[in-house]
């Protein structure tokens, strides 16, 4: 581990409180890049998502996709808890503590809408962002893009009728231009670009090991980029969100207690189920974060269309966003951590 990764979290912190005030010192840069969006998807964290995700997409041979038959614990584990556990733990767990313990301190009225929200985010599990988290704790790509494959396509069946029976909502809008053109631009363009860019690099390298060692040096000159590409997403998010923070941090504190048990919760039972299961490392560490993390971008969508911009319900999601990145890095660190514990099990 470099200089550069060995601080990450000094980084971490001092891009959220720099994105927090250059939201307040420049608001015009902000909106302007905030408005460049498409179907609620900003088209700037875009092509930094781009950049974060193309090194784990770069270690994909799809001719070893087969062997991801031989992590089926690891899918059902995931899938476990994506479906399963997370959107109903978060109903409860809104409804204790924003419906009940935090009611006094919130605005009257809202509860129900920022639950509603937090459900949102819950029912809506992760896909770009979980190929950064992988790979910063060396998962395994293969495993981890199956999974991500196979979320989406049940979210296009599941997200409605689910959301639907937790808020009690007979039709729930949902927003397909913003589901699909996701997929797209984070899921399919991506795995193409990255997998013609492989195969041109390994070809260049010609025989005898020349073409892996070219790809070894692609994805080391990557790396850097891909660790700045996604703290100046954290600027930029702290800055979108920067006016909302600072208007009220008691509601966001507040919101932002269910999501972080709920997302520690999550991650710690999907990688203790994994362990239990005989599941390798390398698959447990990004299924324990693919259960903990969440679709962002759908969540706000969805949260605007059926509640409106300044609802609490839109509010909640945003909470969500700004807790993802810092709180995922800290998931990263604690399963790179536990590695030796976790693997102490299969070898005893």
């Amino acid at each position: 581990m470099g200089r550069f990764e060995r601080y990450l979290s000094l980084w971490v912190a001092l891009c959220i409180v720099a994105g927090i005030a250059l939201g307040q010192i420049v608001p015009g840069l902000f909106a302007a890049i905030a408005a460049a969006q498409l179907a609620q998807v900003n088209l700037v964290v875009a092509v930094l998502i781009w950049l974060m995700i193309v090194p784990m997409l770069l270690k994909i041979d799809f001719a070893a996709l087969g062997t991801v038959r031989q992590h089926w614990k690891g899918v059902g584990v995931t899938l476990f808890i994506n479906w399963a556990v997370k959107p109903f733990s978060m109903a409860a767990l809104g409804t204790l503590f924003i419906g009940w313990l935090f009611a006094p301190w919130l605005p009257a009225g809202q509860g129900p809408s920022y639950i509603a929200g937090l459900i949102l985010l819950a029912a809506a599990p992760c896909t770009a962002m979980v190929f950064v988290w992988s790979n910063l704790c060396d998962g395994e790509p293969t495993f981890t893009l199956s999974q991500v494959a196979l979320n989406d396509v049940i979210m296009m069946f599941l997200f409605a009728p689910l959301v639907g029976l937790l808020l009690g909502v007979a039709a729930v809008q949902v927003p397909w231009a913003t589901l699909l053109l996701s997929v797209m631009l984070y899921i399919v363009v991506p795995v193409i670009v990255a997998q013609v860019l492989r195969r041109a690099v390994l070809a260049r390298g010609g025989l005898k090991g020349g073409g892996e060692a070219a790809l070894a040096r692609l994805l080391a000159a990557l790396g850097p980029v891909s660790l700045v590409s996604l703290l100046t997403m954290l600027v930029l998010l702290f800055g979108f969100q920067g006016q909302a923070i600072l208007a009220q941090p008691l509601v966001i504190a507040l919101l932002a207690v269910p999501i972080l048990i709920q997302v520690y919760g999550n991650a710690a039972l999907a990688y203790w189920l994994s362990r239990r299961m005989g599941v390798a490392w390398c698959v447990a560490a990004p299924a324990a974060l693919i259960g903990a993390s969440n679709f962002f971008e759908l969540a706000v969508a969805a949260a605007i269309g059926l509640f409106g911009l300044k609802s609490g319900a839109a509010l909640a999601t945003v909470v969500g966003v700004l807790v993802e990145v810092p709180v995922m890095l800290s998931i990263v660190g604690a399963v790179k951590a536990t590695r030796g514990w976790y693997e102490a099990r299969a070898a005893a």
